[in-house]
This record gives C-alpha cells, structure tokens and sequence, in this order.
C-alpha cells in the first residue's frame, strides 16, 4: 500500500484523514479492542490469600533478653531462612498435597510444573512501608484461582513452614548435642588427666601441702613456713649468744678457782645468772674499798686495818667455796644452752630442707593448678553449651519461632486488572495503534513556494512541523 500525499496543516485535516480513510485506522483497532475482550472474557480470576505471622529469637542462649534478637542481623538472618524454606520444594509440595488437586484435574498430583506455579504464586513479603528484615512481622501470601484455594493453600504453606522450621531445629540442635557431647567428653577427660597428676603430687607433698597451697597463693611470696625460719633465725642467734655467755663465765670461773680476786675483772653482765657470786664480790670489792680507805689514815697493824684484811680473807673464802657451785652451775647452763643452739639449727636446717623442696614444686604445682582451673572452665562452658542444645532440641518439639497473629484473609476482589479495565484498555490501545497506522500509510503534502508566501507569518511554525514531519515519516517509509 502505497503512501497517499496528504496536507497535514492543522488538526481538521487529521480528522478528514479518519473519515476518509475508515479501514486504515478501523481495523487494527477493531482487531486490538477483540483481543482485549477475548482475553477479558477467557481471563481466569485470581484471588489472593495472606496470613499475617511474626517470628521470635530463642530462649535458649539468650539469657539477657529471652525471646528478643540482640541485634538486627539475627533477625535478618532468621526471616532469610524462613523465606528460603517457603521457597523449598518440600514445602511446597507438601502443602499441595494437603490441599489436593483442583477440581477436574487427575493424573500425577503434585507434578514438579504444579511446584513451579505454586512457588510462582508465593510470595514473602514485610509489612507496607518496611524493610525485609527490618521487623518481625511478615506475610505469607498465595495467589489462587479461588477464595477457598488461595485461603487452603495460605494456611497449608504455613503450616509446613512451621513443621519443616522446627525440624530444621531440631537437627540443628541435635549436630549441637552431638559436637557439644562430644566436647564435654573431652574436657571430662583432659580435667581427669589433670586431676590424676595433681593428686599425686600432693601425695607427694604430703603434710607440706597446705604449706605449697599458701605459697601458690600469697601474693608476696611470705608464707607460714617462712616466717617459721625467720623466727627460729632469730631463737638461734639467741641461744648462740646466750651459749657463749655461759662459755665465757664458765671460763672465767675456772680461772677465778686458783685466785678469787681475778672474779673482780668479770664482767658484771656475766654474773646475772649468779647472784651469790655477785654479792660475794661485791661485799669482797666494798672490803678492799674498806681496807684501802684504813690504810690510807691508819698503819698496817692498826686493829681496824687488821679486822678489814681479816674480813677480805673470809670474804674471800666463802667465794671460793661459793665457786664450786657456781661451776658447775654454769657448767649445766652452757650445755643447756649449747644443747638448745644444736636443737634449734637442726630445726632451721629441717625448715629450710622443706622450703628448698616446697619451691622446687611450687612451680609445677602452680601449672597443674592453672591448668586444672582452665579445664574445668572449659567443661562448665561445655556444659552449659550442652544444656542450651538439649533445651533447643526440646523447644524444637514443643513450642515454634513462627506465631500467627491471625487467620488468612483473602481480598473481596480479584487481583489485578477488572475485565471492564482490560476492555477499555484493548479500545484505547487499538485507536492508538489506528490512528498510527493510519499517520504511517499517508505522506504529507508539502505547500508551493506562492502558498508559503501566501501564509501569514503566524503560520510559519506549523509549516515547519509539517516539514519535519514529512521528513520523518519519508524515513521511515523508506526504512
């Protein structure tokens, strides 16, 4: 069909072009407007289902806040695997199952085609205006030929969804039993393994070992044991010099023996321990005073003189005498006291053998401890693992993470465009596909060079249309 030379001026000339050529325009839009109605009529309604539901965290390990998500990411993270699941094709297919086929269908039920158009037909979506993962309220909703179907399939999918969520708990929660069990064992047996080696080395220890635990634990390194040495240093000194003291007098009283006046040039301080000794020569010293002082007025034979040698000589005698006592009273003291000295640097030598020991094991003792602790730190945490896993594994059974906050509801209307929109639709797109046609099939006429002097001046700008339009559809025609 050749293209017709036609003036397109102004919006008149559109119009004679719609009635003088009718079919042009009329039957691509007659043939659009019926494909339109035939869809219309032979369209399928479909209705769409939607069951509210709202998920929560688990009790179990969720000590702070029982049931919440501590963070937005477990909350994504869970509603993702719920949206894998209604995607899965067990779910699905169960939930087929559990509704049936429709009616007049037979054959193979469910066939892998009717899972495709289910999970089609599916959708998981968050509440208007929210965010996938952003809350815990979702939707599940299915799209169906019927109210009945779509409202069946609604709560069977849901239904399967909760089944196939809390067995996937459950086997979560039991490979958690089972690495968790397995991990206690282990503990159980490296804390025994520990526990063995520690007990034998405090067997080893024996009486010490309240010593060897106050040494792991002191913080200065000070101990009872210690401060038992430092005390006994200290008896030590004491006896030692209490030992020579007793040597000395017993030594200067020997020599005192032969020449009592040689007890005049012992220390004082040696004698404490000999009072009578002291008198003695004290009253022997107060004499000779007495005799030096007569002599220094009186001559030698002066009776005065003589009465004070004379009570020196007794003096004297009675220290001599008091000597053999004090000897062998000293004797005894110096034994004692040498006796006490060798007692007390055997129990020095004892308590520094048991400290000596005591370090030596200190640092082994103090590993097996930290050790021990350790372990036993890991066991209690298996074990509480353990404990959460055995908890999960029951709340698997009992209670599910996926709530219903209400029945299915299914819309009044079907989904979709009405019929009545879809006629009005065809009508509409096939005069725009006519009125195209018919702009296509024609070529404008272009004016003279008189008619375009003849124009006025307001005129112009729609000759340039004109213009460019014949270039555009000359293009076009020749493409």
């Amino acid at each position: 069909m050749a293209p017709l030379p036609v003036s397109l001026t102004c919006p008149s000339d559109l119009v004679r072009l719609v009635i003088a050529y009718p079919r042009r325009w009329f039957v691509p839009a007659a043939l659009v407007a019926l494909l339109g109605l035939t869809y219309a009529l032979v369209r399928t309604d479909k209705f769409e289902a939607s069951q509210a539901l709202i998920v929560r965290n688990e009790v179990a390990g969720n000590s702070d806040s029982p049931g919440r998500f501590r963070h937005s990411d477990e909350m994504k993270t869970l509603l993702e695997t719920v949206l894998e699941l209604a995607k899965s094709h067990g779910v699905l297919e169960q939930a087929l199952i559990e509704v049936g086929p429709p009616d007049g269908q037979t054959g193979n039920w469910p066939a892998d085609q009717d899972v495709v158009e289910l999970s089609d037909a599916l959708k998981v979506t968050p509440p208007k205006g929210a965010e996938f993962g952003k809350t815990e309220v979702f939707y599940v909703k299915v799209t169906s030929t019927s109210k009945a179907r779509a409202l069946a399939l609604a709560t069977a999918v849901t239904d399967q969804l909760e089944s196939r969520y809390n067995t996937l708990r459950g086997a979560r929660a039991g490979s958690l039993l089972a690495e968790v069990n397995k991990t206690v064992e282990l503990a159980q047996v490296d804390l025994s393994a520990v526990t063995t080696r520690l007990q034998k080395l405090e067997q080893q220890v024996g009486g010490d070992l309240a010593e060897l635990r106050n040494l792991h634990h002191a913080n200065s390194g000070e101990s009872d044991l210690r401060r038992k040495c430092l005390e006994l240093d200290g008896e030590l000194r004491q006896a030692q010099m209490q030992e020579r003291n007793s040597r000395q007098l017993l030594d200067s009283l020997i020599a005192s023996q032969n020449d009592p006046h040689q007890l005049l040039a012992t220390p004082t301080g040696l004698l404490e321990a000999q009072p009578a000794l002291k008198h003695l020569k004290d009253g022997l010293m107060d004499a000779q005073m007495k005799t030096a002082q007569l002599l220094g007025t009186m001559s030698a034979v002066h009776p005065q003189v003589l009465a004070s040698h004379a009570a020196e000589q007794e003096i004297a005698g009675h220290l001599k005498h008091e000597l053999s006592a004090a000897i062998r009273g000293a004797e005894l003291d110096w034994e004692l006291a040498a006796d006490r000295a060798t007692l007390l640097e055997k129990q020095r030598a004892s308590l520094a053998s048991r400290l000596e020991r005591l370090a030596g094991l200190r640092a082994e003792y103090s590993s097996l401890l930290a050790e021990s602790e350790s372990r036993t730190r890991v066991l209690e945490a298996g074990q509480r693992e353990l404990v959460e896993a055995r908890a999960a594994q029951a709340g698997s059974r009992s209670a599910s993470l996926i709530s219903r906050l209400d029945a299915p509801q299914v819309g009044g209307k079907p989904v979709g465009p009405s019929r009545a929109m879809i006629v009005l639709a065809g009508i509409f797109g096939g005069l725009a596909l006519g009125l195209g046609v018919l702009l296509v099939s024609i070529q404008p006429a272009l004016p003279t060079q008189a008619e375009l002097l003849s124009q006025p001046e307001s005129s112009a700008p729609a000759l340039g249309h004109v213009l460019s339009l014949k270039k555009a559809l000359a293009k076009s025609i020749s493409q």
